[in-house]
């Protein structure tokens, strides 16, 4: 009988060059095995989402901002690869950080945390944070901009994304290192940025402080629903990237049942996906369902393996590559500028609901 592989890629080995560039170093793993493969599909198709116009959305989870890696969402905002953004509210906090000059470092991992915390050192790994010079500096700088604009975010209830856009474009205006924070690049850009949850970080923990003080703000978790299925609605092709999974996977991924399931709307979820984890599959968690399963509630149109690529490792070791390629590969694109363009997209979606 004939091999089912007879038209299978031969397997070559091939031997690397010096002054090779990263995209050249992709093209060699993709023939090449394992999650080396993986990492290959990954670039190639968030090459096809830029190229061909979907809007696109970043998940952002763990710790990586915090690390210093919003260098590089900051990048693939300026190229125009990034439309939408969901990131924990954490990394919104420790992103201002490096804008207002607050001191973070990097340090070994394996501390006694006893001592750490008798010297007021906080860690995140081996990512190194003052509590008074960092931490409390970070607190009085989110109050006084509560304060500064509460007039824009204190008079109804809003979204995470409209708190984020002015707090983008507030620190951009007092902060001094303004081209280090991704939160003031997507509110220039016109990036809406959410967060998963409007209450597990240390930006709502300060809204405790400043609705005593007198200046309360409202967040709205339906104004979050709403306004992210509006931008799904209302895009002709959806792509997702996912750094980690959790709450930033799962609140980009509700976007279609939430038109669908919830609204009656007939939608069939994004077109393409990328993510990036160490979650396992084995017992059910893999950080809010693996491709297939997403398919299932409507979160994707298809388990097509070409647009729905998992890449098993972690992200601050995958993303680079990705974000490298495209930046290397793809042409820019102009901002889609979707929190100018919110309002229509809300009107699409509640006059066919």
């Amino acid at each position: 009988m004939k091999s089912l592989f007879k038209d299978a890629p031969d397997i070559v080995p091939e031997r690397l060059k010096k002054g090779a560039t990263i995209a050249e170093l992709i093209e060699i793993m993709g023939r090449t095995c394992f999650e080396a493969r993986n990492v290959n599909r990954a670039a190639k198709l968030y090459g096809r989402m830029i190229d061909e116009g979907d809007t696109i959305w970043l998940g952002i989870a763990g710790a990586g901002i915090a690390g210093g890696m919003g260098g590089m969402v900051i990048s693939l905002l300026e190229a125009g690869f990034i439309d939408v953004i969901c990131s924990t509210g954490a990394q919104v906090y420790h992103d201002l950080h490096f804008a207002f000059g607050l001191p973070v470092k990097a340090i070994h991992p394996h501390f006694d945390d006893d001592v750490l915390r008798h010297h007021g050192d906080t860690r995140i790994y081996d990512i190194g944070i003052r509590e008074k010079e960092t931490l409390e500096a970070q607190d009085e700088i989110v109050r006084r901009f509560v304060k500064d604009r509460h007039a824009a975010i204190g008079s109804a209830p809003i979204s995470s994304w409209e708190f984020n856009f002015q707090l983008g474009l507030w620190a951009g205006e007092n902060a001094p290192h303004p081209e280090r924070s991704f939160t003031i690049t997507a509110a220039r850009q016109g990036v809406p940025l959410f967060w998963d949850s409007l209450s597990n970080h240390s930006i709502a923990m300060n809204l405790v402080r400043t609705d005593a003080e007198g200046y309360p703000v409202q967040l709205s978790a339906q104004k979050d629903i709403l306004h992210s299925a509006a931008i799904a609605y209302g895009s002709a092709k959806t792509g997702f990237l996912e750094l980690g999974g959790g709450g930033p996977k799962n609140f980009i991924q509700q976007t279609g049942p939430t038109i669908s399931q919830i609204l009656g709307v007939n939608f069939e979820g994004a077109d393409r996906g990328i993510q990036i984890g160490t979650a396992v599959e084995r017992e059910g968690s893999l950080s809010s369902c693996t491709f297939g399963e997403a398919v299932t509630w409507g979160k994707y149109h298809h388990a097509d393996q070409a647009n729905l690529v998992q890449v098993w490792g972690e992200y601050s070791i995958i993303f680079p590559l990705l974000a490298a390629y495209a930046l290397d590969r793809c042409a820019p694109r102009s901002p889609k500028e979707l929190s100018a363009r919110m309002e229509e997209r809300v009107k699409k979606l509640e006059s066919a609901a």
